[in-house]
């Protein structure tokens, strides 16, 4: 019953023949064969009896072909020496002498439909022909076929032939003898044809390279299906069942195969000792008649078997039962039939009497069949032990053959496992794949899922929901399901065991489904159901569509709620996950789509978001929220373009909502425009402290403010910050600030003029970089420094050289008064040591020439950041630190340069506060310009005044000190040596004057004072102190400097003598021994020439002493602040402190003290200036080569005049 265990024994045998039989023949009466054989005999049977009616002599060779004519009056055969013998029907008496039809080997002959003609082919002279079977004459011409002619079969209705060919099947019109089709068997010889009763199918076998049976269309001349595959030899005959049902086909492979042609699948399989030749059907289709090279022919059962087995496929096992039972009673001994009706009542579970029956088999004939009955039916009892024997003793029989070996084990498995061995029974499957991997392996993964989805079954109904989820996982994912015919394959299994094949796929997935959905998984559930229907396509019926579709409805419903908590908890990868489990369900709303975009949008997966708001707008167009999503997805994209125009679309779709609350949303956002409006006053303030031009480190070219602003609203950066700023409902204008002003951010650079540099007009219009530039002086240095800008990551570059257009008064006169600020608010700045090589060591800086120019000093001071670099462009000393302001080495190489205290460097600020000391930082540097080392000077003090070429050193730097004078009311820049200035007397010429360190006077220390004060107490000097004191608090304290007058609040000694003091050697300079009432005698050395004068030689002009009045000895509280810059940096001044306009309540007890105090502090050496009176009435101050260093005589007595003197 079971096609992969053979039969082995016939129900009888035809035995006669001394050798092989070649060919085999029913009549039409149904009672008798005919046989041939290579005994050169042929043979007429009864059927009934089995006796031989006739021994058929008369040929001189092997016979190798039969046939019988329709009606069943005429026999024909062929031999292998090419000669034919015709032979009456009823008697077997010949017709004919031997018939020289071929000249060699024919080896297949046919009858027509109405027995008038006999076609014959031959092996050997390749040629088909025909012969009348009244005059035994050939008729007509031969058809050469080209080729080995092994079989010659006429259709139904005798309108065709077919001829099976070494190379082809060639289909011919036997009337016309016109070739109608010609067919390629698989590239391999084709040995048998047949056709089916109908004529509508051609079948033919193949030779052992492709053994084997084709189908094709008589209409079409196409194969139907794939190749019937089983054999593994030769197929040297076939026939098909008289009902036209079933195909039984007989190889070299020693089986003859039971094929139902509607599925192609073998049904059973014969075995035979030897290699078979023929094989036909016995006219009333219950027997298989097969002859071979065992020198018998056989008879095989067939009708018992196909029936039962139908009915154990359908599940009729009672039917199945009483049909084995009744050919039991017919044939006691047939072992095969016990065997058969165990495995039936094994599937009724009636595990005693299967037992009874499988024993009853072995005892009358040990067999594979027997022993795998016996082996299933020991396990349904539970004896394990006695099973495994019982399957091992079966292999003993199955020929040594891999395949039914390989179904052997896979039975052994199946039953161990329905015996509760699971372990066991998985990890024999498991061996068996490793040690047979090509043997059967879809048969064994068949097996496996099955057994698969029974432990999915079995983990389900006990709760294990992820472990049922992995067996049925391994099982969809197996293999088995290829072919969704695989259940017509292995039918045995559903015979032996019962299994339904045939819903095992389906079965499997919806197991699966319910897995994971049982286990809370419900978006690996919608992907198991997506991946089921998949696989099961159209071939399901209404109940599965309407379970598919309440199942996902279900998991789309928990997969959206599952989401909706993970997007929550920010778990945006398992929340795309569930969502898209969910739209893939096909049941999803606009509400999940959108979801989903924000997980998206949350993982930056842009354009996908991108495609989910898209999705979202199309299922509702008039909501705000697509947009709102689209935008997102756009802005992290960066086409901040289309994410503006969209989020406008938006702004839109919440103005028109008739739903109030959310038009109340509107209030989160602000338009484009409004955030444009606030970029550009940022840029506006920024570009307010930064240069006129500058250089687009990119592209090279020269930028106004207008050319950068442009660029900016170009610019990424740009795009961004408006996308970024409109979703807020207020300007973040910190955000603002800081994205304007890196995009603005400019380098600086500090170096010196070497000949001729590159200049506005040769670059205007061109970049930097363009090589019609190369032959321009000067290029290789901006451009280094342009590429080092933007490196350093400025978009901007500035130098002096050709970003300020000389020509414009305007123009020029902003630039070099913003200088020092435009250096202050750079982001880099870039000194350029034109004369350090490369890998030059420390003390190289302070040697280069840079350190000599005048302008240079604001260049190193006025930056935050700063970097040296050497004539190669590579940094000095290799010092990398960010910032050359943060390196000890280069900071403390440059203060024993300049001279500079090292706070100065990185925390410098404009004021005019410290003046004599600023000055000294210039007083040795050189520029081109003699005005320049003014000018150079206007942001260090934070001053803003008008340039003038032309108007000399003097002159610019009076300006400068008259305003830092006036301004700051610091009179320590009064403290000089040297030439007086044409501006004004009481300043210098040259910036030279301030190279001296300024004078140092020793000065009482606080004991020292505090043991002098103690001793005025005791006389009367006290109530003089107080009256002083109260005098100089009272006096006008205001230094004023306007149009070159000095207006000088002093204390002033009358000079009533000068001498000039006589030396021996000439000098370049005179002396003069001067006194003053109340201070000692003192000498003043100056190039000009002092009229002499003395009391009893007086003249009419004045001189005096003064001490320019230092209003701190008065040591009152400081309510002030220091003086700084109106620009402070381009910003406003801070406004004063409320309590400036306070007045100081000072307790009595606090004056004497502090007026004592003054009083010693007056009687101490200080630094005078000596003036001269003018016929205008003004003073001039004599310059000196020295310092005039005064003395009062008395501080009790006289202090000097409290006096304001204009000077001019």
């Amino acid at each position: 019953m079971s096609q992969v265990f053979p039969s082995t024994t016939p129900l009888r045998t035809f035995e006669g023949h001394e050798e092989d039989v070649n060919a085999i023949a029913v009549f039409p009466d149904k009672r008798r064969m005919v046989t041939g054989s290579e005994d050169n005999t042929v043979r007429l049977w009864d059927l009934e009896t089995g006796v031989v009616l006739k021994k058929m002599e008369g040929h001189s060779s092997v016979v190798r072909a039969l046939a019988v004519s329709r009606d069943g009056r005429m026999i024909a055969s062929g031999d292998e020496n090419g000669e034919i013998i015709a032979w009456h029907g009823e008697t077997g008496e010949s017709l004919t002498q031997p018939i020289e039809a071929h000249s060699k080997e024919i080896y297949s002959l046919d009858f027509s439909s109405d027995g008038t003609v006999l076609a014959t082919g031959s092996c050997m002279d390749r040629t088909t022909k025909f012969w009348c079977t009244k005059t035994w004459q050939m008729q007509g011409k031969p058809i050469n076929c080209g080729h080995r002619v092994f079989c010659v079969r006429y259709s139904p209705s005798g309108e065709l032939l077919a001829i099976a060919t070494t190379n082809n099947i060639q289909i011919y019109n036997p009337a016309t003898k016109k070739r109608v089709a010609s067919l390629k068997g698989g590239g391999a010889y084709s040995f048998s044809l047949a056709w089916t009763p109908d004529g509508t199918r051609l079948l033919s076998g193949g030779s052992s390279s492709n053994a084997t049976i084709r189908e094709w269309d008589s209409l079409t001349w196409q194969q139907v299906g794939h190749p019937w595959e089983g054999h593994a030899d030769n197929i040297n005959a076939i026939a098909i069942h008289p009902a036209g049902t079933l195909v039984a086909s007989a190889s070299y492979d020693n089986h003859v195969r039971l094929w139902r042609l509607s599925d192609q699948r073998t049904i059973a399989i014969f075995q035979h000792s030897s290699p078979l030749q023929s094989v036909t059907f016995s006219t009333d289709g219950k027997h298989i008649l097969s002859g071979g090279q065992d020198n018998k022919t056989s008879e095989w059962a067939i009708l018992t078997i196909t029936r039962a087995r139908d009915e154990c496929i359908t599940g009729d096992l009672s039917t199945a039962e009483e049909l084995l039972t009744q050919d039991i009673h017919t044939r006691a001994n047939d072992y095969t039939s016990y065997a058969h009706r165990s495995f039936v009542l094994a599937r009724k579970l009636d595990w005693d009497h299967a037992l009874e029956d499988a024993i009853k088999s072995i005892s009358i004939q040990p067999s594979l069949t027997g022993f795998i009955s016996k082996g299933i039916a020991l396990c349904g009892q539970g004896h394990v032990w006695e099973a495994r024997a019982a399957f091992d003793v079966a292999s003993m029989f199955t020929n040594q053959d891999s395949e039914t070996n390989h179904f052997l084990l896979l039975i052994k498995a199946i039953a161990l496992f329905n015996a509760d061995q699971h372990d066991e029974a998985m990890l024999l499957i498991k061996e068996l794949a490793a040690a047979c991997p090509t043997t059967d392996p879809l048969a064994r993964r068949v097996v496996e899922t099955y057994l698969r989805v029974q432990l999915g079954i079995n983990a389900f109904d006990s709760a294990c929901h992820d472990e049922a989820a992995d067996h049925f996982t391994v099982a969809v994912n197996s293999g088995a399901f290829s072919s969704k015919y695989f259940h017509f394959v292995y039918e045995d299994l559903t015979v032996l065991f019962g299994w339904d094949l045939e819903s095992l796929c389906l079965t499997a997935h919806q197991k699966r489904c319910q897995a994971f959905l049982s286990a809370g998984k419900p978006d690996e559930a919608l992907e198991a159901h997506q991946c089921m229907m998949d696989v099961i396509g159209g071939w399901t019926n209404a109940n599965c569509l309407d379970w598919s579709n309440a199942f996902k409805q279900k998991c789309s419903a928990l997969c959206a709620a599952n989401g909706d908590v993970a997007l929550t908890a920010s778990n945006y990868g398992r929340a795309i996950d569930l969502y898209s489990a969910a739209i893939n369900s096909n049941s999803a709303s606009d509400a999940v789509f959108a979801k989903r975009s924000k997980a998206k949008l949350g993982k930056m997966l842009w354009m996908e978001a991108l495609l989910d708001a898209q999705k979202v707008i199309e299922l509702d167009s008039l909501s705000y929220l697509g947009y709102n999503l689209k935008y997102q997805a756009l802005h992290g994209a960066q086409r901040y373009d289309e994410a503006i125009q969209t989020f406008q679309t938006m702004l839109s779709k919440l103005d028109k909502s008739p739903d109030i609350q959310i038009r109340k949303l509107r209030q989160q956002y602000l338009r484009p425009s409004e955030v444009e409006r606030a970029i550009r006053r940022v840029i506006n303030a920024q570009l307010d402290n930064a240069p006129l031009r500058v250089l687009d480190t990119t592209t090279g070219l020269l930028c106004d403010r207008e050319a950068q602003i442009s660029a900016f609203k170009m610019s990424i950066e740009y795009r961004e910050l408006v996308s970024s700023t409109i979703t807020h409902p207020d300007l973040h204008m910190k955000r603002i600030e800081t994205v304007v002003m890196t995009y603005l951010q400019y380098a600086m650079l500090s170096h010196r003029w070497e000949g001729k540099e590159p200049l506005l007009q040769d670059i205007q219009g061109k970049g930097v970089y363009d090589s019609e530039l190369d032959m321009v002086n000067g290029m290789p240095k901006l451009r280094s420094f342009c590429k080092t800008a933007r490196d350093a990551g400025c978009n901007w570059a500035w130098s002096d050289t050709c970003c300020i257009n000389k020509s414009d008064s305007v123009e020029f006169q902003e630039s070099v008064t913003s200088m020092f600020l435009w250096y202050h608010h750079s982001a880099l700045t870039i000194v350029y040591l034109s004369d350090v090589p490369p890998s030059s060591k420390s003390g190289t800086l302070a040697t280069s020439a840079w350190n000599t120019r005048g302008w240079t000093v604001q260049e190193f001071i006025a930056p935050k950041v700063i970097l040296f670099y050497q004539n190669n462009w590579t940094l000095y000393l290799d010092d990398h630190t960010p910032n050359h302001k943060e390196s000890f080495a280069i900071m403390q190489e440059l203060k024993d340069a300049t001279g500079i205290d090292l706070p100065a460097f990185p925390a410098f600020s404009p004021s005019m506060s410290g003046a004599r000391e600023k000055l000294r930082w210039a007083s040795t540097r050189i520029t081109t310009r003699q005005e320049d080392i003014a000018y150079s000077l206007f942001g260090i003090f934070g001053v803003r005044l008008s340039v003038d070429y032309g108007e000399k050193q003097d002159k610019a730097l009076g300006r400068l000190l008259q305003e830092i004078v006036a301004r700051s009311g610091d009179i320590t820049g009064l403290d000089w040596v040297g030439k007086s200035s044409d501006f004004n007397s009481c300043l210098p010429a040259s910036i030279t004057s301030y190279e001296a360190p300024p004078c140092k006077l020793p000065h009482l220390s606080d004991d020292q004072i505090q043991s002098s004060v103690s001793s005025l107490r005791k006389t009367m000097a006290v109530d003089f102190a107080s009256n002083l004191y109260t005098m100089l608090r009272d006096m006008p304290s205001a230094l004023r400097f306007a149009t070159q007058r000095l207006h000088l609040p002093c204390l002033a000694f009358n000079v009533r003598e000068v001498r000039r003091v006589r030396r021996q050697a000439p000098e370049a300079h005179c002396t003069y021994e001067v006194k003053a009432d109340g201070l000692h005698n003192l000498l003043i050395t100056t190039e000009e020439t002092l009229v002499q004068f003395w009391p009893v030689r007086p003249i009419e002009q004045k001189f005096v002493l003064v001490r320019p009045w230092d209003r701190s000895l008065l040591e009152l509280p400081d309510f002030g602040h220091d003086t700084e810059s109106d620009e402070d940096y381009g910003m406003s001044p801070s406004s004063p402190s409320d309590d400036r306009s306070n007045p100081v309540k000072e307790e009595v007890v606090d004056l004497e003290p502090r007026a004592l105090r003054l009083l010693v502090r007056l009687g101490e050496s200080f630094s005078a200036f000596l003036l001269a009176q003018q016929r205008s009435g003004e003073y001039k101050r004599i310059a000196s080569d020295h310092d005039i260093i005064g003395q009062v005589k008395d501080a009790a007595v006289s202090v000097g005049d409290i006096r304001t003197i204009e000077i001019s």
